[in-house]
Order: structure tokens, then sequence, then C-alpha cells
């Protein structure tokens, strides 16, 4: 019986990981240490994937590792990258970059809120509003691309992707969630070779790859919608 509780321990691990890790992210963007800041948030993306697989396979899934989860990622996934883009160019702009953060967090806990009420009747495989790993995920790779580049001239923009972002976490638009992804054996050729394709951008140009890849996902939820909006234009002409 002892053996079969501490299974129960190990996904909590890694959510109290996850939380840790967003912890020093905030505390290394408060050092100026942007770039390892950006990519803590980036590891306590890979604990937080890992809680909630590793629950499924050992079968200890609970309601409080669910709430756990969610307060882990509004820290790691809210606080942290809203402190991260202060700590690098919104304390430059007064107000604004105080609002910009704070709105990020703001809407960030609505969007976990959402889901976690939502779960049970919505479609497994999307997501409704970007999730809020891939906002975070996202403001941190454009900060490291920012900072890589010397582009601080150029960072406001920087606060109106965060707030785009931010806006599209509480929105309609639909996001794929690759939860239960079922493929026939020849995707599954083809699937390989596009992740093997990423995985060596992502090693020749690590900031950029992410950048990149993250970007196409923000966007296909505003494109997937405007695509349905076009198609029933069709319809009603025809």
């Amino acid at each position: 019986m002892k053996r079969a509780n501490l299974i129960y321990i190990l996904p909590n691990l890694f959510t109290a990981s996850s939380i840790f890790v967003g912890v020093i992210s905030i505390v290394e963007a408060s050092k100026g240490n942007f770039v390892l800041a950006s990519w803590l948030i980036l590891l306590a993306l890979i604990f937080d994937g890992l809680d909630g697989r590793v629950a499924r396979m050992t079968n200890t899934t609970s309601q409080f590792g669910v709430e756990f989860d969610s307060l882990a990622d509004i820290i790691s996934f809210g606080i942290a990258p809203a402190m991260l883009l202060y700590f690098f160019i919104g304390h430059e702009f007064g107000r604004f970059g105080i609002l910009v953060s704070a709105l990020y967090v703001i809407f960030g806990a609505i969007r976990l809120a959402r889901f976690n009420i939502s779960t049970a009747k919505t479609d497994p495989n999307v997501f409704i509003g970007l999730p809020i790993p891939t906002a975070a995920v996202f403001v941190s790779m454009w900060i490291l691309l920012f900072h890589k580049y010397t582009l601080e001239n150029y960072s406001i923009i920087l606060l109106f992707l965060a707030l785009g972002v931010a806006i599209l976490m509480v929105s309609n638009f639909r996001y794929p969630s690759f939860k239960k992804v079922q493929l026939d054996k020849p995707m599954v050729f083809k699937t390989m070779i596009v992740f093997v394709l990423i995985a060596s951008l992502l090693y020749l140009y690590s900031a950029e790859g992410f950048a990149i890849v993250i970007l196409a996902y923000t966007l296909y939820g505003p494109l997937r919608a405007l695509r349905t909006i076009n198609l029933r234009k069709i319809k009603i002409k025809r």
C-alpha cells in the first residue's frame, strides 16, 4: 500500500518542479539574466507536459493533481513570463508596461479557470483560446530573439505581442490539443520526417526555431477562424 501511495507523488513532483523552475526564472529575470530566464520557462513547459502524462501512464490522476497543475501554470506560465517581460522592457514604458504584464496574468488566470470548468464539455482534441503555456513560451522566445539581435529599440513591439497573446488566451479561437491524435501507418512515417526536420531546425537555431514554431501555432486559431468565415460567405453566395 505504501508503494502504491508513493506513485501518486510522482506526477505532483513534476508539477512542483514546474513551479520551482518558474520561480527561478523570475529571480533570474530580476537579475537581468534574460536568456536563462527565458529558457527556464521552456523547461517549466517540459515539466508541465510530463506531469499529466505520467499521471495517465501510472493511473494516478486526481482532482488534487488537476488543481495543483492549474496553480503551477499561473506561476510558471502567467507570473514568470509577465515578470520577465516587465524586467526586460516593460519597466521602460511606465504604467503601460505594468498594465501589459498585469493583463497577461489576469487573462491567463481567466483562461485557466475557463478551461477547468469546461474540460468535460469540450472536445478533448481542441483548446478554446490559446493555452497559457503556449503564450508563455511565445513571450519568452521572442524576448530571446530581441535580446540576441539587440532589437531593444523596437522592444515596444514585444509589449503589443504580449498583449495580443493575452487576448488570444481569452478568445474563442480553436487550437489543436494533440492529446488524442491517431495517425494511420502512412502518416506515421511522414510525421516522423516532419519532426526530424523541426528538431534539426531547433538544433541549429534554437531561439529562432522555437519562435517560428510557436508563432505558427499561435496564428493557427485566427487563420482558421478567417478561413471558416470565408467558406461560409462562399456558401451563402451560392
